[in-house]
């Protein structure tokens, strides 16, 4: 069974957040290596990072000279993990204690994933973890449609996902991160391992703790972001899959491209104004049904109360004691 963990962090202008997020890896007795890339930070990200170190030499800092998004920064650091194994943890998130010791006895897996608690920024309160439960297979069709947005549910989140990797099954089958995506690019690469025929498997235990911020890169994408992430779907529907996965597939790019349609839209208006929109719109017919229904989804809905801080959710149910 493999044991050995090289936790990769990218990290933009993170000074304030990174320690908790280092020391947090490498109180993991699993971690041979914590790769910090900083991707073109404009505060002391790289030397608060250095700092870190416990003095077992296991933290390392890679510069880059601008910033280019956490997927190219997560390849170059995949590019010199040691360790069998490899973990993403963002950079303003946390591991909680004992998660790898956890996780990885599990058998029968490509990428092993844990229940993820969702923490408002400053909070500071113990989470509990549960007792280990048992781990169950993803499929590449179930995984695809727990990131679809139903009006009966939130947006699906299993994109937000934080696996361990196995290296070797990347390697084998020239796997990386898509380092033209700036949003889904984790929803991308499981996809497209988990077409590849890649096992992976999840547990309700938490283990990982993530830090809600409305200024996070999730939460601040660009119109052409979700292009992107639209033609990546597209590309992943020229590989060979079943039916149920090609149709769940389909349905994620035709809800992530009918976003961009409206939003494209909504920055036509704001930098053209509403004559030149409506003229557009008037000559893309296919866009009509999705910029209407999103502006209509716009008016009707409300803003979400902002969490208090005491508010805690969580991805999966916890389980019961």
């Amino acid at each position: 069974m493999p044991t050995s963990v090289s936790v990769i962090i990218a990290a933009k202008d993170s000074a304030d957040t990174i320690v908790r997020a280092i020391t947090s890896a490498l109180n993991q007795p699993e971690v041979i290596q914590v790769i910090v890339v900083d991707d073109g930070s404009k505060d002391t990200t790289a030397q608060v990072a250095r700092d870190a170190d416990d003095g077992s030499g296991r933290v390392e800092v890679m510069s880059l000279g601008k910033n280019h998004g956490p997927a190219y920064a997560r390849n170059r650091a995949l590019e010199v993990c040691r360790g069998q194994l490899a973990a993403i943890l963002d950079a303003d998130d946390f591991l909680l204690p004992g998660r790898f010791t956890r996780l990885l006895p599990h058998a029968d897996w490509d990428m092993i994933a844990d229940n993820i608690a969702f923490v408002p920024t400053g909070y500071d309160a113990p989470l509990e973890i549960k007792g280990t439960d048992d781990a169950h297979p993803l499929s590449l069709e179930d995984f695809v449609l727990g990131n679809l947005t139903r009006d009966d549910m939130h947006r699906g989140e299993l994109g937000f996902l934080k696996p361990v990797i196995r290296l070797a099954f990347l390697k084998a089958h020239k796997l990386s991160y898509n380092e033209g995506l700036r949003l889904g690019e984790d929803y991308d690469l499981y996809a497209r391992m988990l077409a590849a025929g890649g096992r992976f498997k999840t547990t309700r235990t938490l283990g990982y703790g993530a830090v809600v911020r409305p200024n996070s890169l999730s939460g601040q994408h660009r119109t052409e972001d979700l292009r992107r992430l639209a033609d990546a779907d597209h590309d992943l529907l020229a590989l060979p899959l079943s039916a149920p996965e090609r149709q769940a597939i389909a349905l994620h790019e035709t809800q992530t491209r009918n976003r961009y349609r409206h939003r494209h839209y909504l920055d036509l208006k704001r930098d053209k104004g509403a004559v030149a929109t409506v003229m557009a719109l008037l000559g893309d017919p296919v866009s009509w049904l999705p910029v209407v229904s999103g502006v209509l989804r716009d008016k009707l809905s409300s803003p979400p109360a902002p969490p208090a801080n005491s508010d805690v959710r969580y991805l999966f149910p916890l389980p019961e004691a």
